[in-house]
């Protein structure tokens, strides 16, 4: 695999082929090959989903003349979660043409969901700086195209995060909900992440993931299942 094939499978091709070729490269290629850590993708993937937010967000407020910011927020947050960037990331083939380390490679790095994410991002953030703000709008309204369609009548799922907060807000009391990270585990290229889950001050779940928004997702999701039942707020 090379980029120029890469450039074909998105429909873009840059004029800044470094721009590219750094968008795919994760952190794990420059450490066992001794290259300059502002050489991997995450300063791309940083830009990228702040732009990727802006381009939902106008797309759906432009779509939904009619819903309030609540529900904007919730719409969007379907749409930019980890799952649907991964989901992204897969039609796209983007694991294949990552430049990894050999660590993570044979850790299934090249199928993971958090590393597809950042590398999606990381692949709007280029294109915003090789060519602006249209370019990246008109990559991002067309690879989420069936996604933006799905979230907008009612059918993507709804993540842990967002069902544990809305069920604990019914209860009619104020609610602080916030999630630690506990510890860390593993290697830098296959890393374990530990958190929990703490409303009005009560742990109620914990869960762990490859990522960090993952092992949040597991501690909403054991709050769902259990932790509410179990502790009366």
């Amino acid at each position: 695999m090379n980029n120029r094939d890469f450039e074909k499978v998105i429909q873009y091709t840059f004029r800044d082929k470094e721009l590219l070729n750094k968008a795919l490269t994760h952190s794990s290629y420059c450490r066992e090959h001794d290259v300059e850590t502002k050489n991997n993708n995450e300063r791309l993937e940083f830009l990228g989903d702040a732009f990727l937010d802006a381009i939902i967000s106008v797309e759906l407020y432009n779509r939904l003349s009619q819903v309030d910011e609540g529900r904007l927020t919730k719409t969007r947050a379907l749409i930019v979660c980890e799952k649907s960037l991964a989901q992204a990331a897969r039609r796209l083939g983007i694991g294949d043409y990552l430049n990894m380390g050999k660590g993570e490679e044979l850790s299934g790095g090249r199928h993971r969901e958090s590393i597809l994410a950042d590398a999606v991002e990381a692949v709007i953030g280029a294109i915003y700086i090789d060519s602006g703000y249209a370019e990246a709008a008109r990559f991002v309204s067309r690879e989420f195209a069936d996604t933006i369609d799905d979230a907008v009548a009612g059918k993507l799922f709804t993540d842990y995060k967002t069902q544990v907060q809305e069920a604990l807000q019914k209860r009619g009391k104020k609610t602080v909900i916030s999630y630690h990270l506990d510890k860390e585990t593993g290697p830098d290229h296959d890393k374990t992440f530990y958190v929990h889950l703490v409303c009005n001050g009560k742990t109620l779940g914990s869960g762990s993931g490859k990522s960090k928004k993952e092992a949040e997702q597991k501690a909403a999701k054991a709050t769902l299942e259990g932790g509410m039942k179990q502790n009366v707020l």
